[in-house]
């Protein structure tokens, strides 16, 4: 779908790089510091780093308890509101992280910022351009994910020089400001805020509109849970799987650049989906990114962890991971249709980010009780769900 430079500045269109802009700052500011922060913070106030760190795990089961009634909003109010708010919430709950006296206050602010991420992240940024643009949503989710996968790149480096100059504390302090006067204005005045027909269809669509599942038979819990299930394998590998790598006796420097290789895989399968699979239906990109992660733990299995073997497992499940963002907003568009788009988009996040929220202490807790091996299997077993409940799914088209 081609967007003319008119439509990018005065058109829907417009959305995309708006959106793009502000879901590198959220989750440049929410998301992805506290992996430098958090020893830091730890240190400071004489925490335990398992304490520490588990803030973002209770934000992000705040998150995922908050997201269906965000996605509900964003279907009534529009992005423009939800998302201003989601923005000015993020800068609050940053500053009350930097003030907070104790653990309680701590964990408060967590819950806030995982109020933020609720309205900031993917899911609401998804709903949103489904409210514009109603059935011709894919390009733009596709655009978008593309554009947020730059978010780590621009994020962490950014972060570790605000570090250097400013502490933690000053760094949230930054990343605040950001949010309430750079992205809440953007979401607030230059997201569009027209609703599409949600019976409009894509240029070159079939003149029959297409038929949809109902929301709320087996197709749509199959799809709940395929995607649950999966959110469980980037949260606990992105956590521990450079340690597990490091354990198995590759050298700090080469686990280092075997993990480089996650987002450029990442963002390199957005611009391939983009280029040359705009035609395929959204359910077989799944299929096909869940099918990829299981294959790169056989080959794992079968090889042993050596140096090439982790590259090239760093490499598939990257390339699988931003397959599965892209399906994340498709999936639901193509099978059950734009109306309501956002409260779907909600309830599906809801158990993404609960279990997004848990992978990291399951995983540490199956890998200390049994082996490395074992937490991989487990990890594998989560894939392998998630591929079986998007293979028993039958579209009606």
């Amino acid at each position: 779908m081609k967007s003319p430079p008119r439509d990018v500045l005065l058109g829907p269109w417009r959305a995309v790089p708006v959106l793009g802009v502000t879901q590198i700052l959220a989750w440049g500011a929410l998301f992805y510091p506290p992996v430098l922060t958090v020893p830091l913070m730890a240190a400071e106030r004489g925490w335990s780093l398992a304490f520490t760190m588990g803030g973002l795990s209770v934000g992000l089961l705040a998150a995922g308890l908050i997201a269906p009634t965000v996605g509900r909003m964003i279907d009534r109010h529009g992005g423009h509101v939800v998302m201003t708010a989601g923005s000015l919430t993020g800068a609050a709950g940053l500053v009350a992280l930097v003030l907070a006296p104790n653990r309680a206050a701590y964990l408060a602010a967590w819950v806030v910022i995982g109020a933020a991420m609720a309205g900031s992240l993917y899911d609401p940024a998804f709903a949103s351009l489904g409210r514009i643009f109603g059935a011709a949503a894919r390009r733009p989710i596709t655009v978008l994910t593309f554009i947020g996968g730059l978010a780590s790149t621009a994020s962490w480096p950014a972060t570790r020089v605000l570090l250097d100059a400013h502490g933690w504390r000053g760094t949230y302090l930054v990343y605040a400001v950001l949010l309430a006067l750079v992205a809440a204005p953007l979401h607030a005045f230059a997201l569009p805020r027209a609703r599409a027909d949600a019976q409009a269809r894509p240029a070159g669509a079939a003149t029959a509109p297409a038929a949809h599942l109902p929301a709320s038979g087996r197709a749509f819990w199959l799809v709940l849970a395929g995607f649950a299930a999966y959110a469980f394998v980037p949260s606990g590998l992105s956590a521990h799987l450079l340690a597990i790598f490091g354990r198995a006796g590759i050298d700090p420097a080469t686990v280092v650049a075997i993990g480089a290789l996650f987002g450029p895989s990442q963002v390199g399968a957005r611009l391939c989906e983009f280029i040359f699979a705009g035609n395929a239906h959204p359910l077989n990109l799944a299929r096909t990114a869940f099918s990829l992660i299981v294959c790169a733990f056989a080959v794992l299995a079968l090889a042993g962890i050596a140096a090439p073997v982790a590259a090239a497992f760093a490499i598939m499940f990257g390339v699988a991971n931003g397959l599965v963002t892209i399906a994340r907003g498709t999936v639901p568009l193509a099978l059950f249709g734009p109306s309501g788009y956002g409260r779907l988009i909600g309830r599906i996040a809801g158990p993404w980010l609960v279990m997004q929220s848990a992978a990291p202490l399951v995983l540490a807790f199956v890998a200390e009780r049994l082996s490395d091996a074992a937490a991989l299997a487990f990890v594998c077993a989560f894939a392998l769900i998630a591929l079986g409940c998007f293979a028993a799914i039958r579209r009606s088209t």
